[in-house]
């Protein structure tokens, strides 16, 4: 139902015909980092806007200091291998890039790790004077775990998505 309350983001239709689905993150206490809570409510939203016939576009975004900072390291720093694993702890993230509406991310400030991620997984990025990509897992001693690595390098090339994967360096707009 739209409309409904979200603990960590806004929904509604929006548009001179109100067929515009618009989800905007909102957790700016964590810079809008992906906790199990926020993904799940972001499959729910974007289930109900896939649903409803009057929808024809999907708007992803955050706020201009962050579209989200990644995935929520506290959430996930005392998780070991084995229940990551068992728990299929990434599962249902790709919900973004099975919906078969186009969904555009508007994205300002940070989109890091699975934030950036997040934005990869929409059809369209339009990125604001202030966006900032990255994927600087390997500064916590791992790697994108979401499809980064891949979908990184269809999107911005095979040298530079090394180059930022390596490095955890971000790229601008």
């Amino acid at each position: 139902r739209v409309g409904s309350p979200f603990q960590y983001l806004a929904m509604q239709k929006t548009g001179k015909q109100q067929n515009v689905g618009l989800i905007q993150l909102n957790r700016p206490q964590a810079l809008n980092a992906l906790c199990e809570g926020l993904m799940q409510e972001l499959r729910q939203a974007l289930e109900t806007l896939e649903n409803d016939p009057q929808v024809g576009a999907i708007v992803i975004t955050g706020s201009q200091k962050a579209f989200a900072a990644g995935a929520d390291i506290k959430e996930m720093q005392n998780k070991t291998f084995q229940e990551c694993y068992r728990s299929a702890f990434l599962a249902g993230w790709d919900k973004v890039s099975t919906v078969r509406k186009p969904i555009i991310a508007a994205v300002n400030g940070y989109a890091l790790g699975g934030g950036c991620e997040l934005a990869m997984m929409c059809d369209i990025i339009y990125a604001g004077e202030k966006a900032q990509f990255g994927q600087p897992e390997i500064l916590l001693g791992t790697i994108p775990g979401a499809g980064g690595t891949q979908r990184l390098t269809r999107t911005v090339g095979k040298s530079l998505a090394m180059e930022m994967v390596l490095t955890g360096e971000r790229i601008s707009a």
